[in-house]
Parts: C-alpha cells; sequence; structure tokens
C-alpha cells in the first residue's frame, strides 16, 4: 500500500475535558503553556509529505445545546463497571478514576477497530446501537459543550495520536480522529530516546505539570500511541473558611482512626439521604453548573456495600432525588495520586479481543496491530478553595506478528466514602473514586 502523507504536524492541540462547561472552545495557547523543560532535547516531528483528499473538517459555528443522551447513558454505564472492576481489584486502597478520559482514548481507538474486535469494544463501551458517526459527532458536541462552564472553573479536554515515521496508517482513521477528537497529530522516530521525552511533555503541559510521565519507553513493535488528558480546576461556589478547619479523627475500614484535618461549613446544599446513605452536592463556580457529588455510607452500613450497590440505575435514580435542604457539612482534605494498567480489566469487562493476535484494527493500518497496553493516571487535590483534578490514559498500539422544608442535617465525613465530579447539565461524571485512608 503506499503510503499515505497524512500527517500534519504539531497542528491540532486538543483541549478537551469530559467535566463541565459553558463558554466557548479552548485556545491552543491556554491548553499548552510555554515548554517549562525547553532544554531538554526533543525528538522533532517529520514534516508529511503529502495531503491527502479527505472531508473538510467540522466548522462549529456555534456552541451544541444538548448532547446525544445515549453517548451519556453510555459513558456512565461503561464507568461504573470500570470503576467497579477497579475496586474490586484493589480493595481497602486509595482509587481514583477518569471514567469519561478512558472512554475517549478508547473511542479514538475504536474508529479504528473492525469485526468482532469492534462488536466487543462496543460492548465492553455500551454503545451497541451507536453508529460510528453518531459516536464521532456525538464525543464532538460533548467536548464542545463541556469546555468552559464558568469564569471560576477551568475544563480542558487534549488528545494527541503519536505514530511511527515510515508506518502506513489509514487516512480516514487519522482524519476522524482530527476532524471530531480534535487530536494534535504527530509522526515521531520511536527508536530516537528523545521521543518518549517529547510525549511526556505533551502529558505534562496538558495537565498543568500534576502527571508528568505516562510513557516509559518504546519498543520495536510499538507502531501508534493514542493519548487523552484531561485537566479540571474549580473553586467552589463557596468556599470553606480555614479557621474552621478542625483536626479529628477519620476512621479508617477497619474503624482504626487516624487524626485528619477536616473542613467545616454550614449552609444550603442539595441533599439526599436514605436508610443506607448520605449524599451532597458540592458546586463549583458562580453558575454552579459542576458539582462534586459526596456519597457516605451510614454508620450501620459501609463503603463496601454502598459500592455493591453503586449501579448506574441506583444512580440515575439517586441523582433525582437530590433535594436543596439546610445543613452543615465536614470533609476532609485529600490529595492522591493513583495509577493503574486497564489491560486486564478491560479484559475482565469483555475487550479481551482486542489485546491479543485475534485483534482487528485494519482501520487503523494494513499491517496487523494490536493494543499493548492502556495506562491510566490520576492527580486529585481536594483543599478549602475547590477541587483540583487531572487524568491521562494513553492507549499504545503495537504491530503484531501476524420540595418541603426538611429539618436540617448533619455529615460528617468521617469514614470511608465514594466522591465524584459530575456534570450537573448533561449528567456525565468526569472523575469518581474512593477515599478509604485521606491524606493532605
Amino acid at each position: 500500500m503506499e503510503r499515505k502523507g497524512w500527517l500534519k504536524l504539531g497542528t491540532l492541540a486538543a483541549s478537551s475535558l469530559l467535566v463541565l462547561g459553558l463558554g466557548g472552545w479552548m485556545r491552543l495557547a491556554q491548553m499548552m503553556p510555554p515548554d517549562a523543560n525547553a532544554a531538554t532535547p526533543k525528538a522533532q516531528p517529520r514534516p508529511a509529505q503529502t495531503q491527502p483528499r479527505r472531508e473538510a473538517p467540522i466548522q462549529m459555528t456555534q456552541r451544541p445545546t444538548s448532547v446525544n443522551p445515549q453517548l451519556v447513558s453510555a459513558n456512565t454505564r461503561f464507568g461504573f463497571k470500570l470503576f467497579a472492576a477497579v475496586t474490586n481489584q484493589q480493595s481497602n486502597r486509595n482509587v481514583f478514576v477518569s471514567p469519561s478520559s478512558v472512554a475517549i482514548a478508547l473511542a479514538m481507538v475504536y474508529n479504528g477497530a473492525n469485526g468482532e474486535t469492534q462488536a466487543a469494544m462496543a460492548r465492553t463501551l455500551e454503545i451497541q446501537g451507536m453508529s460510528l458517526a453518531s459516536l464521532n459527532q456525538a464525543n464532538a458536541d460533548l467536548k464542545a459543550l463541556l469546555e468552559n462552564p464558568d469564569p471560576k472553573v477551568q475544563l480542558a479536554i487534549a488528545n494527541s495520536v503519536w505514530a511511527r515515521q515510515g508506518v502506513p496508517f489509514k487516512a480516514d482513521f487519522i482524519q476522524r480522529n482530527q476532524q471530531f477528537y480534535q487530536a494534535k497529530l504527530s509522526e515521531l522516530d520511536f527508536g530516537d530516546p528523545r521521543t518518549v521525552a517529547t510525549i511526556n511533555n505533551w502529558v505534562s503541559q496538558n495537565t498543568r505539570g500534576k502527571i508528568n510521565q505516562i510513557i516509559n519507553q518504546l519498543t520495536r513493535d510499538d507502531v501508534m500511541v493514542l493519548i487523552n488528558a484531561i485537566y479540571f480546576k474549580g473553586d467552589w461556589s463557596r468556599q470553606f473558611d480555614k479557621q474552621n478547619t478542625k483536626t479529628e479523627p477519620f476512621y479508617r475500614a477497619n474503624g482504626t482512626p487516624k487524626n485528619h484535618p477536616l473542613m467545616a461549613q454550614q449552609g444550603e446544599y442539595r441533599y439526599f439521604d436514605n436508610p443506607q446513605l448520605q449524599g451532597v452536592m458540592l458546586p463549583y463556580g458562580d453558575r454552579r453548573r459542576m458539582s462534586m457529588v459526596i456519597l457516605l455510607p451510614k454508620q450501620n452500613s459501609s463503603l463496601a456495600e454502598l459500592q455493591r450497590n453503586l449501579t448506574a440505575d441506583n444512580w440515575e435514580q439517586w441523582m433525582t432525588q437530590f433535594r436543596t435542604q439546610q445543613g452543615s457539612i465536614q470533609i476532609p482534605r485529600f490529595k492522591l495520586e493513583y495509577d493503574v494498567e486497564l489491560v486486564p480489566i478491560l479484559s475482565q469487562l469483555g475487550m479481551g479481543n482486542a489485546f491479543g493476535g485475534q485483534a482487528n484494527f485494519s482501520g487503523i493500518s494494513q499491517i496487523p496491530t494490536e493494543i499493548s497496553e492502556v495506562k491510566h493516571k490520576t492527580f486529585v487535590e481536594v483543599n478549602e478553595e475547590g477541587t483540583e483534578a487531572a487524568a491521562v490514559t494513553s492507549i499504545g498500539i503495537r504491530a503484531t506478528a501476524a420540595m418541603p422544608t426538611a429539618a436540617p442535617f448533619q455529615m460528617k465525613v468521617d469514614r470511608p466514602f465514594f466522591c465524584a465530579i459530575r456534570d450537573n447539565q448533561t449528567g456525565s461524571i468526569l472523575f469518581m473514586g474512593a477515599i478509604v485512608d485521606p491524606k493532605s
């Protein structure tokens, strides 16, 4: 097959984040601050020699007002499946993942899947019944709707495709990722040790330095790396007074206490409870579109029991039951970094076909390929001012040889709890976590 010269280098850096946002496309300068590691030599992309014929990119003249609900529902179902599988493998450990980041990265790869590999990925991502065109357009609409949600909320989603020089890739695959996911496309010498630094510098820039590395090395069989990066920073709509933060016992899952700072506040909140749990929404920014949702098991229950009931159906039902109510809250300050290799988990969820010699990614290249790794890293810090969170998902592709007023409530989050960052307008869940031993 004659090599397609599709790579126009260093152009489209994608700033996207599945979180919240009314406000307009983020500019490249906002997404990619000056390289703090400019002194580090970088592998230089090779200019493309030819430009394939392709459809003109979509010109979004106005922000969409809605998102395909089928995609939001699919992302919610996939997110809770993924979270359950991760926490089942890593019980009694702090967990914090971005199902949105994983779903976007996998959607990019899905554009090159065919046959049973495509069907397995569709089942895992819960997108059966959605055409490829509908999926891509829905993801593009969601990105546009989520960005710039509030003057006090930063939300950025960036996508990139890093390709080995000299390998022929399908022009349609590249064009769709560029058009719908605004992926930055770069062709590099994978044998040059500086290439790893180049990719990791992009990750650091697009997570504001919160995640500095996702790639450790590239092997002779690696032909492509696809990456999604999400960055979120939001000020609470009403910040916590640091003078009210007190060091108090936080009780771990085994009942042992540790002294830890608990932030305190009282006022009017969106609140919900039932016999098993309490829930509260803490909004971000002036527009209050984004919120952190905290679910706290009752004293007679546990986080493990809550997680057994933490299904997409129950989540959707609970979200409809929050009501405005006066109350007081105490929540821990916490900060954590988390990473996980997702190939075993995604295999468990039904897409093992994508990771072996039977994988069919004929839509990516005429060369037989498979997914070699799916690495996921996150960062989160919650304090009196607000929340900062980042996520990166890297997918390696390698060649194969062959309303009534209620009484005031009290909620003291002094034991393991679940939390999520949710876009109240679309219902999209950007991050979710289980905090069993908060660190600050």
